[in-house]
C-alpha cells in the first residue's frame, strides 16, 4: 500500500491492481469544515489529471476535488451521497471518494510522500 499526496490536499492510494483511491487530507478537512455535500462524479468518466471530479461543500465553502492522475473512474462511495461527513470521520477507510484506473504511472510517482507533503503544508 503506498499512498502519495497532492498539492490539492488529496491523499491518493495505489493498490496492487493498478488503482488508485483518492480522497481528501486531514488538513483539507481542517480547513472546509463541517462537511454537508459532495457531488461524485458517474462510473466510467474519464478524467484527465487537474480536471474538477467532485464538488465538496461545507458549513464554510465549497470547494473542488481535483483529479490528482489521469484515468477512468472505477467505482464511487455511494455512501458520502447521504453520510458526506465520513470523509471527515475516516477519510483513509470509510471516506475515500473514488477509485480511478490509472493510465499513467508515472502521475502517480511524482506526487508527494508523506514527508513532502508535511513540508508543504507548513509552507
Amino acid at each position: 500500500m503506498t499512498i502519495k499526496y497532492s498539492e490539492d490536499h488529496e491523499w491518493i492510494e495505489l493498490t496492487e491492481d493498478g488503482l488508485v483511491t483518492v480522497g481528501i487530507t486531514e488538513f483539507a478537512q481542517e480547513q472546509l469544515g463541517d462537511l454537508v455535500f459532495i457531488e461524485l462524479p458517474d462510473v466510467s468518466d474519464e478524467v484527465s489529471q487537474g480536471d474538477n471530479i467532485c464538488v465538496i461543500e461545507s458549513v464554510k465553502a465549497a470547494s473542488d476535488l481535483i483529479a490528482p492522475v489521469s484515468g477512468e473512474i472505477v467505482s464511487v462511495n455511494d455512501r458520502l451521497n447521504d453520510e458526506p461527513e465520513l470523509a471527515s470521520e475516516d477519510p483513509l477507510v470509510e471516506g475515500w471518494f473514488v477509485k480511478i484506473k490509472l493510465s499513467d504511472i508515472s502521475e502517480f510517482d511524482a506526487l508527494m510522500d508523506e514527508a513532502a507533503y508535511q513540508e508543504f503544508i507548513e509552507e
